[in-house]
């Protein structure tokens, strides 16, 4: 181990096709999906891994990469004089073994594995790309080396019935793990807590020297080649020290007493999108963005700010660069570049950037992509999306209006 502390890089898994969020994923993957105004969902992941000291960063993409790509290079842009700060895409590249398409979250390291020797690091840092929570990934990976672990993955307490649709760890009094089991009927409680059950939030942290031998033998095997499936229940397999990190006991810098302590969001139905959209709302937020001592980071904007006029704004988060004119906007998130005209009425709403809205048109719990041209006097709503072409009406009482069309996909 270096005495100036452990050299380590990661990986940010960004291949997912998010297919449960059609169609706001017709064109780009999910971690690529606006959120919150002016963010992306990677930012969240991305933002974690710089705020707690790590900017050697690999983003594996895969599905509809190139939205994340060039969001990648207008937004995360890090590199300096310092080798070790970089935020790379690394899409899946012809190889004379003929290797292609990742066949799996552990085969997209292991077909990039001359990334981790060009490196030498003594940790890797394995998370997912499409979460939504903050974290102080320095603590988990302090975990892991106080414990002499070979693999640490980072755990969320939660109650018996919600933990069977999860990966679930049995762990022993000091946290090391037993046994994993996928989505079990059963989950087995976490110790001291009858009530609930460690769920697994797919971020690890390895040993680099581990990592390499377990993912040069999950290659040898025929099937799948995923970290949750098959790289994790080998290593419990050979016995090695794995622990699950409480993710209950990780300590944000800023964090108010009204935020839901251990806040951590899988965005990836339509309803937990636009639910995880509204906890970022009101006077109290689960959520709150405006935490200057951990923040989420994106690229800035280009554009002048936003013009307001004679407009009631009620609980909403308004982005750059939107001009809004004699409008009434109540619980909603408005993207940048946003133009609303006269007597324009949104509640419980998500519009995203460049979105154009005529004189008199009303949206109620709507979800609209970007560059949508919405006509005066237009209502959109849930049950109206034969009125939208491409709208997806959605039980939960949600209309999505995909990408519109007007612009090349950014």
């Amino acid at each position: 181990m270096n005495p100036r502390g452990p050299r380590v890089i990661s990986f940010v898994m960004a291949g997912g096709a998010g297919s449960r969020l059609r169609p706001l994923t017709v064109a780009r993957g999910k971690p690529a999906v606006p959120f919150g105004s002016k963010y992306r969902i990677i930012d969240f992941a991305l933002s974690n891994l710089v705020n707690s000291g790590y900017q050697s960063i690999y983003v594996l993409v895969q599905y509809l990469a190139q939205s994340l790509i060039d969001h990648l290079r207008r937004s995360w842009n890090i590199g300096g004089p310092l080798a070790e700060n970089f935020v790379t895409a690394v899409p899946p590249q012809q190889r004379s073994d003929g290797e292609f398409w990742f066949k799996g979250t552990a085969d997209s390291i292991h077909q990039n594995r001359n990334l981790v020797t060009d490196h030498a690091p003594d940790i890797v840092l394995v998370f997912g790309a499409d979460h939504i929570y903050r974290m102080d990934v320095s603590q988990m990976v302090r975990f892991h080396i106080e414990r002499g672990a070979d693999a640490t993955i980072s755990a969320l307490p939660a109650p018996l019935e919600e933990a069977r649709g999860f990966g679930v760890l049995a762990v022993d009094e000091e946290g090391r793990v037993e046994r994993f089991d996928e989505k079990p009927s059963l989950p087995r409680p976490m110790p001291g807590d009858s009530s609930r059950a460690l769920c697994s939030m797919g971020n690890y942290v390895f040993s680099a020297g581990v990592l390499m031998d377990a993912l040069l033998s999950d290659a040898a095997r025929e099937g799948e080649h995923d970290f949750g499936r098959t790289i994790i229940p080998a290593l419990l397999a050979e016995r090695r020290k794995m622990y699950a990190y409480d993710f209950l006991k990780n300590e944000i810098p800023g964090l108010k007493a009204s935020e839901e302590r251990g806040y951590w969001r899988d965005v990836g139905s339509i309803k937990a999108y636009w639910d995880a959209q509204m906890d970022l709302l009101g006077e109290t937020p689960r959520l709150d963005l405006g935490n200057n001592e951990w923040p989420i980071r994106t690229g800035a904007y280009p554009g002048p700010g936003s013009r307001i006029l004679s407009t009631r704004v009620e609980n909403a988060l308004i982005g750059e660069g939107c001009q809004i004119v004699g409008a009434r906007i109540e619980r909603s998130i408005i993207g940048r570049g946003v133009m609303i005209e006269k007597g324009v009425e949104i509640t419980d709403s998500v519009i995203m950037d460049h979105t154009h809205i005529g004189a008199g048109a009303k949206l109620e719990r709507a979800i609209v992509d970007r560059f949508n041209q919405i006509g005066a006097g237009a209502f959109v709503k849930a049950g109206a999306a034969d009125a939208h072409p491409g709208a997806v009406s959605e039980p939960s009482g949600i209309i999505v209006l995909p990408r519109g069309f007007t612009r090349p996909v950014i």
